[in-house]
C-alpha cells in the first residue's frame, strides 16, 4: 500500500495544478522564443538587470506581489521564482524580494484559513496530508512548524493553509515562515544570481544539490514525516 502523504484533494486539483503550470511554462518559452534577438533585456543578464532597475521602486514591489500571490493562489514551492529574483535582483536583494513576498502571502494564506476555517482548506488539501501535519502541531506545535518549513521538498504553502486552522498564534507562525524559508530562498537565488552571471557550473553543482535533497525528502515524505515526529517526541 503507497503510504507516501499526497497533496491534492482528487486527481482533478492536481490536474488543474499541472495544466496551469504548463501553459505558464508554455508561453513564456513562446514568448522567450518569438522575441529572442529583439529584445535585449530578454537574452542578456546584464540588460535584464539594467531594465529592471530603470523601474526603480516598482520592479521589486511587482516581483514581491508575484511572490505573495504564488502563495496564495497556487500550492506549490516558490523557488522557481527565487530563481529568477537572484537572477533580476543578486543574490541578496533577490532572497530578501523572496522572502517578503513569501511572508505577505503566508500571512494572507493564515488569515484566510483562520477566518473560514477546515472546510475551506479541505476543498483542496488531501485529508492525509491534513491529519499528518495537524500531528505535527499538536505534539510540538511551533518547533514542528519551523522544522517543516526548514526542510527543502516538502510544500510549504500548503502548510501555511493547515497549519492557519490550527490555534498557533499568526504572528509567530509568520515569522516562522519568514526564517524558516530563508535557507531554501537564499539558495534558489544563488542558482538565479549563478545563472546571471555566466557561472553555469556553480549553479548546476547548487541545483544538482537542492533537486537531489529535494526529491528525496518528498518521495520518502512518509518516513521523513515519521522520523520527524520520533524526534520531536
Amino acid at each position: 500500500m503507497d503510504r507516501r502523504v499526497r497533496i491534492f484533494a482528487d486527481a482533478r486539483s492536481r490536474r488543474t495544478t499541472l495544466v496551469g503550470l504548463t501553459v505558464i511554462l508554455a508561453v513564456l518559452i513562446g514568448g522567450s522564443i518569438a522575441l529572442r534577438g529583439r529584445v535585449a533585456w530578454l537574452t542578456e543578464p546584464v540588460a535584464t538587470r539594467a531594465f529592471i532597475a530603470e523601474f526603480g521602486l516598482a520592479a521589486p514591489l511587482a516581483f514581491v506581489l508575484l511572490q505573495a500571490m504564488q502563495v496564495v493562489f497556487a500550492p506549490i514551492p516558490g523557488q522557481v521564482l527565487a530563481v529568477a529574483s537572484g537572477w533580476l535582483f543578486g543574490l541578496f536583494w533577490g532572497t530578501v524580494y523572496s522572502v517578503v513576498g513569501a511572508t505577505i502571502g503566508s500571512y494572507v494564506v493564515f488569515r484566510l484559513a483562520r477566518r473560514y476555517g477546515r472546510p475551506f482548506v479541505e476543498r483542496a488539501i488531501d485529508p492525509d496530508a491534513l491529519a499528518t501535519f495537524d500531528g505535527f502541531s499538536a505534539r510540538r506545535g511551533y518547533l514542528a512548524l519551523t522544522a517543516l518549513f526548514v526542510l527543502p521538498g516538502l510544500p510549504d504553502d500548503v502548510i501555511c493553509f493547515v497549519a492557519g486552522t490550527t490555534e498557533l498564534d499568526i504572528r509567530r507562525m509568520t515569522l516562522i515562515a519568514a526564517l524558516g524559508r530563508i535557507p531554501g530562498y537564499l539558495l534558489a537565488n544563488a542558482v538565479g544570481a549563478s545563472l546571471a552571471a555566466r557561472l553555469y557550473v556553480e549553479a548546476g553543482v547548487i541545483l544538482l544539490a537542492v533537486l537531489t535533497v529535494s526529491a528525496f525528502v518528498y518521495w520518502y515524505r512518509e518516513t521523513v514525516f515519521e522520523w520527524l515526529l520520533a524526534v520531536l517526541r
